[in-house]
């Protein structure tokens, strides 16, 4: 009933400067992550309101001209794993998932110990949405927890995110280069009417 969010957010997604700026101006398409350890399921991923970590990613990854590409999201009907009601739908598939692998004589997919290849989640969600009757997904929330701890005896880690999986292109508005921070400078002329 409240899965639809009355709002848009700013998405971010650490790449190359020469793909962000093909996908800017319309000459490349995004590629969408088909892995079988992508945790949220398949689809486009980012950083919600992020663009520091999607930078950080993008040097990490050792990319030759890191760079971040913005987006304007619409989540559409989302299955948002920070609610109570939708972790308890994932439950229920992983069950679901669970009874056809003994079924199957299949092996249960595992996340990996530094639970950095997800391929039980990813097979837990695409279980879920593919089984899920309308309206269908268009887009999964969640919260990843990454990095060592922030300081000695905190709850937090360095590199905890909230990360956005779009499923539907259709949600994605537009694609933009984001701005660095910096002080903008006005001259009081532009300000007044003339």
């Amino acid at each position: 009933m409240y899965s639809k969010r009355p709002y848009f957010i700013f998405g971010f997604h650490g790449c190359e400067k020469s793909v962000r700026d093909k996908i800017v101006s319309n000459q490349e398409r995004m590629k969408r992550s088909e892995n079988s350890y992508d945790w949220l399921g398949s689809g486009f991923y980012f950083w919600e309101n992020d663009h520091d970590r999607a930078l950080q990613f993008a040097k990490e990854k050792g990319f030759n001209d890191p760079a971040v590409l913005g987006a304007c999201i619409d989540l559409g009907n989302c299955l948002d794993l920070l609610e109570f009601h939708q972790r308890q739908r994932l439950k229920d598939a992983y069950n679901q998932l669970k009874t056809s692998c003994e079924i199957g004589g299949i092996t249960l997919p595992e996340n990996s110990t530094d639970l950095m290849r997800r391929k039980l989640d990813c097979a837990v969600v695409k279980t879920h949405v593919e089984n899920q009757t309308a309206p269908k997904v268009d887009s999964v929330r969640g919260v990843f927890w990454e990095g060592e701890i922030l300081y000695p005896g905190a709850g937090l880690k360095e590199k905890n995110h909230i990360q956005i999986c779009v499923r539907n292109p259709d949600c994605i508005k537009a694609f933009f280069i984001p701005r660095t921070q910096e002080k903008a400078k006005f001259q009081t002329d532009d300000l007044t009417d003339k």
